[in-house]
């Protein structure tokens, strides 16, 4: 069974350029009108979703989306960011509290896939800004890659995994988390989050064994 969700925080910058919510409702506006997008974009694809569509789902105004958001493509550039985000912010704490490197490759996993379990819609935006917005699509993933670099770099350094870990090590474990959200996350819920992140840890054990 997957965790309860919580509520992602937004970043004030998640606005277009000189739109940022200065109140407490504003925030909350801004992460209605992101959510809303990530329905729309997500059952309608980029190209047949619409600002009336993502107002609609978020219950605001028309003029309350132009308050924060220059267009459709800016609120799916925004979006984009968000859930990279929300990713982050989901897997970290995780990760942290885990007793060494392999442990928190195994709790960034499985949080991982819970998340994905609650978000199904971002494959589609993410594999839709390779075309919409390149520059969102190649940031989103490496920047994940150099996180998972920086912390392989450092379990290293503390002897806990193989001390040649490199930036090959990194992507291969990204792109791995990436199609076991999608298997497990995304098409089929058939096995525990804690089966698949088990049988991924074992595999890393050997793999990466100092």
């Amino acid at each position: 069974m997957a965790d309860a969700p919580v509520a992602p925080a937004t970043s004030p910058s998640a606005a277009s350029e000189g739109k940022a919510p200065r109140t407490e409702r504003g925030r909350k506006t801004l992460r209605a009108i992101l959510d809303a997008a990530a329905v729309e974009f997500g059952e309608r694809g980029f190209h047949d979703a619409s600002v009336s569509g993502i107002t609609r789902r978020a219950g605001v105004a028309l003029g309350s989306f132009y308050t924060y958001f220059d267009s459709k493509d800016a609120v799916f550039r925004a979006l984009v960011r968000d859930m990279s985000d929300q990713v982050r912010d989901r897997v970290a704490p995780a990760i942290r509290a885990a007793p060494d490197q392999i442990a928190a490759e195994r709790a960034g996993l499985r949080e991982f896939v819970a998340f994905v379990r609650g978000h199904k819609e971002i494959y589609r935006i993410i594999d839709e800004a390779e075309f919409v917005d390149p520059a969102s699509f190649k940031l989103h993933y490496a920047t994940t890659a150099e996180r998972i670099a920086a912390r392989l770099k450092a379990g290293a350094e503390r002897g806990e995994i193989r001390s040649d870990v490199s930036e090959v090590h990194a992507w291969a474990i990204m792109g791995m988390n990436v199609f076991l959200g999608l298997r497990y996350g995304v098409w089929e819920e058939d096995l525990t989050l804690d089966t698949i992140a088990d049988t991924v840890a074992e595999m890393l054990a050997r793999g990466l064994a100092p």
